[in-house]
């Protein structure tokens, strides 16, 4: 998937997206890991784990979705202003294939950044084997929050 080139509101924008995930538990909770980092995309990794899986063995939808709507989060975050913070709206998933694999990859993108309305595409990629299946695509609409102490980036 091509990235447009977008260009932080934040110069510490990754710095925020790093600590924003170190505090999220269920990130914690999955053993997920932080990759591509730049402003628009970010990338969410995480291992094939038997406490992750439905009962034949795949990666759960609700982990899958899980992973996705905070890829896709993170992405429109990095585009955020040094005080706002994001939260989903809304999120569709399609569920392509079974998520089975040994390793799975979720990237967030943005494809329309906005003052108060982002809008985001993710895609899950199941690796098994140095292949990778897309098993599921995300669209995911964000809002933007700025002046309430209960929601911080």
């Amino acid at each position: 998937m091509s990235i447009p080139r977008f260009e932080p509101r934040d110069p510490r924008y990754a710095e925020r997206v790093r600590q924003s995930f170190a505090s999220q538990g269920i990130m914690e909770t999955l053993g997920a890991t932080l990759g591509r980092l730049e402003p628009g995309a970010v990338d969410i990794h995480l291992d094939w784990a038997q406490g992750l899986t439905q009962q034949h063995g795949f990666l759960h939808a609700g982990v899958v979705s899980t992973a996705l709507d905070s890829a896709c989060g993170y992405a429109a975050f990095t585009l955020m202003p040094a005080q706002a913070a994001v939260l989903t709206i809304e999120f569709k998933i399609n569920l392509l294939a079974p998520a089975r694999g040994e390793r799975f990859r979720m990237e967030g993108r943005v494809l329309k950044p906005g003052r108060t309305i982002s809008v985001c595409e993710g895609r899950a990629f199941a690796q098994q084997g140095g292949q990778e299946t897309l098993v599921a695509t995300m669209g995911c609409t964000l809002m933007a929050v700025t002046g309430r102490p209960d929601v911080q980036g």
